[in-house]
């Protein structure tokens, strides 16, 4: 019966690949294949593996809730961390801090755009992740770039240099913060052992790039002005600040306290909200509480907007692995990939190239739970590097390139022979970086 479960975790994992050509949000096949691993288990009675001796145990229902609340356990803190750094997020802008940054860009040289733009990505991802980076940054390059064909350039390198920057911060991708989490990376350590190579991974092809036809000259046309002009949006800039640096302080807040890191953002989102709440100045009536109408608040407003359905996933696909890890299937899967590839750097490079064609969360999970390094250790920190910048090289590779196709309507074949050449020599140079750096 292991076999079957098995079998249901891949055909859920190949539907989740196949989003867009079978048109149906990979929320759908994580939630069915968890839902599925987890009742095979408990119809079949298989045995369970104690992570903690490495043996097999007799199923029970006993054992069977103490496997499940672990895990959940464990699912709820990312989940938890995900939602309070995405409210905080949707906060800044509802203030319309954001608008803020573009500030910054007053060139009209492409080149110049091109460095100023990858290097915001680069270190605003750090903060707010690399998906969110994303977004912010290419509707600020709406307002700056006019034509479709230049725009999907520098988008592109938005992509690269979004998720280079992402993955040496805890806090920057979902991966990273879910090895931070588990206990597997200190952020210290994280930053001074990825940043170089993250660097690399950014510059060279940023490099490359502004060496190309389409980035010589200057913009075209006026930059236009418009901003949805949110209530009380004069506290756009001390929001931006305030919000960001509420974020930066959560590894701070775990290392002093040493309390899960979802502590630390729940008190993030508390402090940012209260100034949300001051700021928005909204009127409060006793008559519309009676009626059942809901005040004008920024914290509502920002919770009505977070993605539940990225949330969903990762429950269902950290849950799914869990499932896999509870029969042992993921331990005497990292034996055999031990004997057969020895060498654990061509293993990680392999995971790296992987994380472009699927979703790099489950290849993170199934990692997690397939290696016992000691924290800190340079396996770690390398699948941190590799699971956070291998989805550049192909456009369906990362939350922040599929949120760039969806927004600038970047074809897959154009970006896969125009950008992931780009990709790809950054990523394995960063590599190179990191090997030598580490040792």
């Amino acid at each position: 019966m292991e076999f079957i479960v098995i079998i249901i975790f891949i055909l859920g994992y190949l539907a989740i690949t196949l989003e867009h050509s079978l048109k149906v949000d990979k929320l759908v096949p994580a939630l069915i294949m968890m839902a599925f691993c987890w009742t095979i288990i408990t119809v079949s009675h298989l045995q369970l593996f104690d992570v903690e001796e490495y043996h097999l145990v007799n199923f029970s229902q006993k054992h069977l809730k103490n496997f499940l609340v672990h895990h959940l356990g464990k699912t709820a803190e990312i989940l938890i961390f995900l939602i309070g750094a995405m409210t905080i997020v949707e906060i800044i802008d509802y203030f319309n801090g954001f608008s803020y940054l573009k500030k910054i860009i007053k060139t009209k040289s492409k080149t110049k755009m091109l460095w100023i733009i990858s290097i915001l990505a680069f270190f605003l991802s750090a903060i707010i992740d690399n998906l969110t980076a994303t977004i912010v940054l290419i509707t600020i390059l709406r307002k700056l770039v006019h034509t479709n064909n230049e725009r999907i350039w520098f988008a592109s390198l938005i992509i690269i240099s979004a998720n280079a920057g992402g993955a040496w911060s805890p806090i920057g991708d979902v991966t990273t913060t879910m090895l931070w989490i588990a206990e597997k990376v200190t952020t210290k350590a994280l930053i001074l052992n990825l940043f170089i190579p993250s660097i690399i991974c950014m510059v060279v092809p940023v490099f490359i790039a502004s060496r190309l036809k389409v980035f010589r000259g200057n913009l075209v046309g006026e930059a236009e002005e418009k901003y949805d002009n949110n209530y009380n949006s004069k506290y756009g800039s001390i929001m931006l600040f305030l919000g960001l640096g509420m974020i930066v302080f959560v590894p701070v807040f775990k290392t002093l306290t040493h309390l899960p890191p979802y502590v630390g953002m729940m008190l993030s989102l508390a402090i940012v909200s209260i100034f949300g709440e001051i700021f928005s100045n909204r009127a409060f009536k006793l008559s519309d509480i009676k009626e059942g109408k809901r005040p004008h608040s920024p914290i509502h407003n920002a919770l009505t907007k977070i993605e539940m359905t990225s949330i969903l996933f990762f429950l269902g696909i950290l849950m799914a692995v869990a499932a896999l890890e509870t029969i042992g299937q993921l331990y005497y899967f990292s034996e055999w990939l031990n004997v057969t590839v020895p060498n654990e750097n061509i293993v990680v490079l392999i995971l790296g190239v992987c994380s472009a064609i699927i979703d790099n969360v489950p290849l993170v999970a199934a990692s997690i739970s397939m290696f016992t390094d000691p924290i800190d250790s340079k396996l770690w920190h390398f699948i941190a590097y590799a699971a956070g910048t291998g989805g550049s090289m192909l456009i369906i590779g990362s939350a922040a390139g599929v949120v760039a196709m969806g927004m600038e309507k970047i074809k897959f074949f154009w970006y896969m022979l125009k950008v992931g050449w780009l990709a790809f020599l950054g990523y394995l140079l960063g590599a190179v970086v990191f090997l030598l750096f580490f040792n």
